[in-house]
């Protein structure tokens, strides 16, 4: 099998046959549902990179019991600060380009390999360190980490695939119809994998998870979380419940989900105050027995 110049950007052919490569057939059969969605009517005013594969996880879920969540993936994730496709060592995922393809319609299931094996591998290699490592540092105290191949931990989104604008610039149309055309993901990916939390990283991702799982996860106000302003301060809330049912998908047990309001890489203010006691609230709740 010959892959083209522009893969061994990220993979070499030695790479392909080797067990990195071994297929886990719930996430192979999820990715290729994603990609043939992205041909979708409903997508086409969304504002996705279409050029771009779909991002089922940042690291290998098949290898993590606790996963983070968000909205989206960046735009980062693809370009760079003028807007042109990450290439080279800088190249973060699979696009049309680095897979020689020319339309989405021609994938097989070996690019579908390529995808997932550079989701799973993405924080070996040139990880978007400015998010994440915040993220990695409030789950430090549950011995799990984006960064390790032991114990590995990934993060999720609601919504696999990026677009060239932030979630909170999409219209409410759009952000409509993404979460109708892919709002089972999630379910999907999660049923099969051997992840037990879910930790939601602001409002957003609580509000748009309570919508898809039609439950409400109970909230306590965390006076050490508020984030001081010259007049009132933005309390501070902490969500957790638990969650059998994504988008109508059975998960075949209960997740635990853990969740606070703000947003850690994007609200205004938040302290390495509010950071250290969200983490150690975090570590408490994860490291309870009866969740692990």
């Amino acid at each position: 099998m010959q892959i083209h110049k522009q893969q061994r950007e990220l993979f070499s052919e030695n790479d392909y046959s080797t067990s990195k490569f071994s297929r886990n057939n719930w996430i192979h059969n999820t990715l290729a549902t994603l990609v043939e969605r992205l041909n979708e009517p409903l997508l086409e005013k969304t504002d996705i990179i279409r050029w771009g594969c779909p991002v089922p996880s940042f690291g290998d879920l098949s290898n993590s019991k606790i996963a983070t969540l968000g909205l989206n993936p960046s735009n980062k994730e693809f370009v760079d600060k003028t807007g042109k496709e990450l290439n080279g060592v800088s190249r973060r995922f699979h696009t049309l380009n680095s897979l020689d393809l020319d339309c989405w319609s021609k994938v097989e299931d070996y690019h579908l390999d390529l995808i997932n094996f550079s989701c799973k591998e993405y924080f070996s290699r040139n990880p978007y360190d400015t998010w994440f490592k915040k993220l990695d540092y409030l789950i430090s105290e549950t011995n799990t980490s984006f960064y390790s191949s032991v114990e590995s931990a990934c993060h999720l989104d609601l919504i696999p695939y990026a677009t060239s604008c932030k979630w909170t610039e999409l219209n409410r149309t759009q952000r409509q119809s993404l979460m109708t055309a892919v709002g089972d993901t999630l379910g999907l990916l999660i049923k099969d994998s051997p992840v037990n939390v879910l930790i939601l990283n602001g409002r957003s991702v609580v509000n748009n998870l309570e919508s898809i799982t039609e439950i409400e996860l109970k909230q306590e106000l965390m006076p050490d979380w508020e984030l001081p302003r010259k007049t009132s301060g933005i309390k501070g809330i902490a969500y957790k419940g638990l969650v059998s049912k994504i988008s109508g998908v059975n998960l075949n047990r209960q997740i635990l989900v853990l969740g606070f309001n703000h947003n850690i890489q994007s609200s205004f203010g938040v302290t390495k105050q509010v950071i250290n006691s969200i983490k150690k609230w975090l570590g408490k709740e994860i490291n309870k027995k009866e969740h692990l």
